[in-house]
């Protein structure tokens, strides 16, 4: 059942409200995955969307491919200077984020995989040992050729002082952020670790993905076939909508409180 069109009945979104928080309710073993449209509400933008990052500024797809930034030291001028200016570090989580941590108090949360670098999950009071973060974080930096790893915070202040391309101080490497560009790899432990909580969950809630990109994308025909109860939670139609017992599409900070319990809210 799809929900959220202008068209729909409002009897009928109060009954797929209640059939998807039905679903939350008696599930014991919850896997949920997040990516960008849970955050647009903190005011993040998506990447590829209307108002995506890369669909107003095409610019800005290049400084996040990993051959530019690793080849010409003005792409990571540019990419630094980006980093120290950003809107995204006065984000703050919204209600979304927030009705997650109080799913997780319940108990009943295996884990929390996320699409998102922006880390407002651990910002709202999600357990970082429960986050996976599949594309990494924009708040750490990496050395590319040591691995040394820092807060983000403590290199942009080196930005900030005058170092236009700061270098690792612990090997003269190029630091990145510690976040997944465009033709680098992605981890494998990280994605072996979200097909584990999508092979073992009895309840898989997507919030805010088009689960379009893989391989995390594959967690919903996974957690499927282990008889696993999908719930999508989304502003637009989403590539596996056909495997979910419930889509709800709107605005996921007030879908999602609506399918947590209300003791469970803080």
């Amino acid at each position: 059942m799809v929900v959220g069109d202008h068209e729909v009945m409002t009897e009928e979104l109060a009954d797929s409200i209640a059939r998807a928080r039905a679903l939350v309710s008696s599930a014991t073993r919850i896997t949920v995955l997040t990516g960008a449209g849970i955050s647009t509400d903190s005011g993040i933008p998506d990447f590829r969307g209307p108002q995506g990052v890369w669909t107003k500024n095409p610019e800005a797809e290049k400084l996040a491919t990993l051959q530019h930034y690793l080849a010409d030291p003005e792409v990571r001028r540019r990419a630094w200077q980006n980093r120290l200016h950003s809107t995204h570090w006065a984000a703050e989580p919204n209600h979304g984020h927030r009705t997650l941590v109080a799913l997780e108090s319940s108990g009943r949360m295996l884990g929390l995989v996320t699409q998102n670098v922006d880390g407002l999950h651990q910002l709202a009071g999600s357990d970082p040992e429960r986050v996976v973060e599949v594309h990494g974080t924009m708040r750490y930096s990496r050395c590319w050729d040591c691995g040394d790893r820092l807060p983000m915070a403590e290199v942009l202040v080196r930005v900030r002082e005058g170092e236009a391309d700061p270098p690792c101080r612990e090997c003269g490497g190029i630091l990145k952020s510690d976040t997944i560009s465009f033709g680098q790899s992605l981890v494998p432990e990280v994605i072996d670790q979200a097909m584990f909580l999508a092979d073992t969950c009895d309840l898989l809630l997507a919030v805010g993905t088009s689960l379009q990109v893989y391989p995390v994308a594959n967690m919903v025909p996974r957690a499927r076939s282990v008889g696993a109860a999908i719930v999508i939670v989304n502003g637009e139609a989403t590539k596996m909508d056909r495997f979910a017992d419930v889509v709800l599409r709107g605005p996921i900070a007030e879908l999602l409180p609506r399918l947590v319990e209300r003791s469970d809210l803080p």
